[in-house]
């Protein structure tokens, strides 16, 4: 005869059937991305920056999906050699996250860049510089100065640089993308829906700014 479940353990139960529904709410509801974007105001402001940022930086990362993301939004990186999907990102200068965007890994650099600069400048009327690298070179340029009024500042690698060398402002991304990776969830791609996937980066930023707010500041321990 087996013993009856005590009651924490019919709670953590419940819990767990319930935190997709929550998740999935949270998600078309808009509320991960408030939720953060309120976050990263308080973080910004806690560093002595005004709440609305100038400048950020456009990269994309191309991630290995699961078996249980379709064909329809999964794709193969023949310069990346990865089969999956491709998070396209712009991050202020502290590294935090302004707008993203998860497509087939075979979606175009500048292709993805065309919607997602879009979005991210409905949404920061303050911004006006974005730095990126030789893969968003072409009419994306003029296209974001006349339509966006904003300045897309490519920095390029010189003819002369040798071995792996971190390009101007682009380490900001570059560390931006290596918490993603600290992030389990997110090694690979494994939701259904670009929607969860693009979800999933902001929570995922959204724990890296509670904690980082939650830090005793120096001398105050």
């Amino acid at each position: 005869m087996y013993a009856p479940a005590s009651r924490s353990a019919l709670a953590g139960a419940s819990l767990l059937v319930l935190l997709p529904a929550f998740f999935r709410r949270w998600r078309e509801n808009g509320l991960v991305r408030e939720f953060h974007d309120r976050l990263r105001t308080r973080v910004r402001e806690t560093l002595g920056r005004d709440a609305a940022p100038t400048a950020g930086v456009i990269d994309s990362q191309s991630v290995k999906a699961d078996a249980v993301v379709g064909a329809d939004s999964r794709g193969f990186d023949g310069g990346k050699l990865v089969n999956g999907r491709k998070r396209h990102v712009v991050v202020d200068t502290l590294g935090l996250l302004l707008g993203v965007m998860v497509t087939a890994a075979d979606t175009g650099d500048r292709t993805a860049a065309h919607v997602l600069l879009g979005q991210v400048a409905d949404v920061h009327h303050r911004l006006e510089l974005v730095w990126a690298d030789g893969g968003y070179t072409g009419s994306l340029v003029e296209h974001c100065l006349t339509t966006l009024a904003l300045v897309l500042a490519i920095v390029k690698r010189s003819d002369d640089m040798r071995g792996f060398v971190v390009l101007p402002k682009r380490w900001i991304v570059e560390r931006f993308f290596a918490h993603l990776m600290r992030t389990r969830r997110l090694v690979r791609d494994f939701e259904r829906r670009t929607a969860s996937a693009e979800a999933m980066v902001y929570w995922s930023m959204t724990l890296l700014m509670t904690r980082r707010l939650a830090r005793p500041a120096p001398g105050r321990e």
